[in-house]
């Protein structure tokens, strides 16, 4: 698990507005991440993820929603990148694997 914040823009299908939402990771991998948004695009649609890496380095992408947990207390949106994909390896996904190791280490395998 790694915490980095985000904003997600995107268009909403319904009512046509378009929507600014802060939140941040749950997790994140070479190809996407877990995100925690209050407001939840629909699967299938595309959104544009600002992320604030750990070294402070804002990286832009362009992601396609996944799948979407609906938890009242924590709504998760899954999103797979479909641009910027070197520059994420280069400026999340890498220097986040060192607190990834580390959770992996004291966790019990079972819980993956």
């Amino acid at each position: 698990m790694i915490n980095l914040p985000v904003r997600a823009e995107w268009d909403d299908d319904t009512s046509g507005k378009h929507i600014v939402v802060d939140g941040e990771t749950e997790n994140v991998g070479p190809q996407g991440a877990l995100v925690h948004l209050n407001q939840l695009p629909s699967v299938g649609s595309r959104v544009q993820l600002m992320v604030l890496s750990a070294q402070g380095q804002q990286l832009q992408t362009i992601a396609e929603v996944l799948r979407l947990e609906r938890n009242p207390a924590q709504p998760l949106a899954a999103l797979q990148l479909l641009n910027a994909t070197e520059e994420w390896i280069g400026m999340v996904w890498e220097p986040s694997a060192p607190h990834l190791q580390t959770s992996d280490e004291s966790g019990d395998e079972s819980d993956f």
